[in-house]
């Protein structure tokens, strides 16, 4: 398996809204993409575009979201996961099984509308883990 580039930083928010202020008004962000439910994974997503990743802005859409449980931790939110790329989700998931890592669930669909998955952060230093399929056309 090849470890690609970082894609994006996961952040969990309990509100979107006031994250993308806080990106644009304190961070000086000038290209937010707009908010979207993704209601396979129970959240609401945002991307913040910085010179070299983006950051995910992740809001629960409801109390069966896994951020949601985070968010009860952590009530203003903040780091959730960092996400990496690999040219082929399948063989990257049997390498980290392999690895005796485990993986959280089957392959599917992500935010950026290639497959993904997650690594448990005991297996990963303390960090969840997000692989994602690089997606087609990027480099």
């Amino acid at each position: 398996m090849i470890l690609g580039r970082l894609n994006h930083i996961g952040v969990a928010t309990p509100s979107i809204a006031d994250s993308i202020a806080f990106y644009r008004e304190v961070m000086g962000a000038s290209r937010i993409h707009e908010p979207f439910d993704l209601p396979a994974q129970g959240v609401k997503v945002c991307f913040v575009d910085t010179p070299n990743t983006q950051i995910e802005l992740i809001e629960p859409l409801g109390a069966d979201s896994p951020i949601h449980g985070f968010l009860a931790k952590n009530p203003a939110g903040g780091q959730h996961h960092l996400c990496y790329e690999v040219p082929d989700i399948h063989e990257a998931k049997a390498w980290f099984e392999a690895k005796g890592a485990r993986v959280l669930g089957e392959p599917r669909i992500g935010a950026h509308g290639t497959p993904i998955f997650f690594v448990h952060p005991r297996d990963m230093g303390g960090v969840l883990t997000e692989i994602m399929e690089t997606p087609k056309g990027d480099h």
